[in-house]
Order: structure tokens, then sequence, then C-alpha cells
């Protein structure tokens, strides 16, 4: 099969599109055909190494955890899928070896689901670990109707699903973002905010009473403006700052794979209640310009790999 791989720790420039064995199908896994792919922030900073301290790697390293497809092949014990079925998910697994940038790719069935009917392949790959980020750090900061939540940089991958799905929960949001992106946000249900100096006095101009929940996916200072700005009781949730946890009582969250809460994400897709965006859409060949693309942080949407 054709994949994306690279045999050590570098820039875009390591990324090559090699011939790979077919991965071998576990017990409890199903081989998908690879539709598409989705670039993350993660995994660049994976290929770079600057996660080697707490993640296991075995070169050649095919990236990507993001995927869309077909079930070609079952493994011995899972009933929960047929080949044929249209399936999307975030395919982690405990070390980083067999990704998701390849034709096809070995996944756990706790990795999975079906994939939303109103979305493409494209669109559907776009979605698991930016939503399931959203979703999981929502489901642990507790965010209910009628609270008030502070999503900082609300306008990038993840920050978009968190304002729609704490909108589709009944809160009000309030979303950091430069002024190029405050339509946006409000076409997603958020009062934009600009960020940078003079946040807390432009966020309590509109909340005065401050705010119930603060999500973090890429705010600065965030212990001075979260204590500036929680209501008594409230919370905070950080995907990129452990002082969330460690010094505001709140929550440091690392995405999971989880059937369910993609299931949940499926609903809100297929409803409306949720869309996605996606900015571009790359060949497999291209997979080092997505890299790039992505590694900008200048785009709005996902970075999107089209395999077949």
């Amino acid at each position: 099969m054709r994949a994306i791989t690279y045999s050590r720790y570098g820039g875009p420039d390591v990324l090559e599109l090699t011939e790979q064995p077919t991965p071998k199908v576990g017990p409890d896994s199903v081989l998908v055909r690879v539709r598409a792919a989705s670039v993350n922030p993660v995994d660049w900073k994976v290929r770079a190494g600057y996660l080697d301290a707490i993640m296991d790697v075995t070169f050649p390293v095919v990236p990507g955890w993001d995927v869309a497809g077909v079930v070609e092949r079952v493994g011995l014990d899972t009933p929960e899928y047929q080949v044929g079925d249209e399936v999307y998910g975030y395919v982690r697994r405990d070390w980083v070896h067999g990704g998701t940038f390849a034709e096809l790719v070995a996944a756990p069935v706790r990795t999975l689901a079906r994939k939303p009917a109103s979305l493409s392949f494209e669109e559907a790959a776009a979605v698991p670990l930016a939503g399931l980020t959203a979703y999981q750090t929502i489901l642990r900061a507790g965010v209910t109707d009628g609270q008030t939540v502070l999503v900082h940089a609300a306008a990038g991958g993840v920050g978009a699903f968190a304002v729609q799905i704490a909108r589709a929960l009944g809160a009000r949001v309030i979303g950091t973002a430069s002024a190029r992106n405050h339509e946006y946000l409000r076409g997603l249900g958020a009062e934009p905010v600009e960020y940078g100096d003079g946040l807390v006095d432009r966020v309590r101009a509109i909340a005065p009473d401050g705010v119930d929940v603060i999500l973090d996916y890429g705010g600065d200072d965030l212990v001075a403006t979260s204590r500036a700005l929680l209501a008594d009781g409230g919370t905070v949730a950080s995907i990129v700052d452990a002082a969330a946890r460690d010094e505001l009582g709140g929550h440091y969250v690392w995405v999971r794979p989880d059937t369910a809460d993609l299931d949940a994400l499926t609903a809100l897709l297929d409803a409306g209640t949720v869309t996605v965006e996606v900015a571009e859409v790359f060949d497999l060949a291209d997979a080092a310009a997505a890299h790039e693309a992505s590694a900008t942080g200048h785009t709005r949407g996902k970075i999107v790999i089209r395999v077949a």
C-alpha cells in the first residue's frame, strides 16, 4: 500500500511517499480503506520529536490519527462492523507507528464510529480529534444550560467545535479571536472579543458578573485571566496549560478515542447543529505541504488529505 512515512524526527522534508506492507488486523480491529485523513498540530509536533518523552515511537512512522473510510476487512471479534461500513475515527494507539496517512489502516473498534451520513469523507476526516477534544473538555468542565462560557482560541479547529457544542447545550458563549474572525464566530453563535492586552476588561464589559466556565485551547496568561474572570464556583479546562489543574483546580485534558463520544458528535453533525469547515484538501503525495500549512497556524478550518 502507499503510505506517507518518516524514519527520523525532523521537519516536513522527512516525510516520504513509500510502499508499506498491508497492516495486520488484530482480533478487536478492522482494516479501513482510507478515503481521507486530516492534519492536526499534534502530528507535526510528534514528527518533530517534541513528544518523544511521553510517546513510544517505532520507525518508520506512518503519521496521522484522524480517518474517514470504508471497512475492508474485519477482525476475529468485531461484531460492531461489517465489510463496506463507512466509518470515521481517532485512531490513536499507545505507541506511534501505523497512522492514517496511508491507503489502509488497522483501527481498533474502540477508536471508530459510523461516519455521519450528512458529511463527505473529507469533512468527516476533519472531525474526530478536534471534535472529540472540544466535546471532552466540555464534558469535563460540566457545561450546562444557562451558563456563560469563555472559549479561548474560539476560531481554531477545536475552538469552533467547542463554541457550537456549548451553544447546543444552551450556554452563552464568548469567544476570543483576532478581529478578522469575529464575523465567523458570530455565525457560530459566539460573542467575539479580541484577545491580548485588555481582554479582561473587554469580557467584563459584556459579562459583568464574570463567566462560569473557561475552555482554553490556546489562550495567553491563563491563570491571571481565569482568576479575574471566573465567577464563584466557576471552573476551567485546558488542553495546553497544566496550570488549569495544578493552580486553578480545574482540568487538564488530553483527548481520548471514544466511540460513544464520536456517536454524540455524529448526532450533532447530522442534525446540522454542529458544522465542520475544511480549509484545504491535499493529495496524499503532498503530505509535507499539508503539514506546513497546519504548522503556520494561520488557517481557519481543518487541513485534510485525500487518499482515495
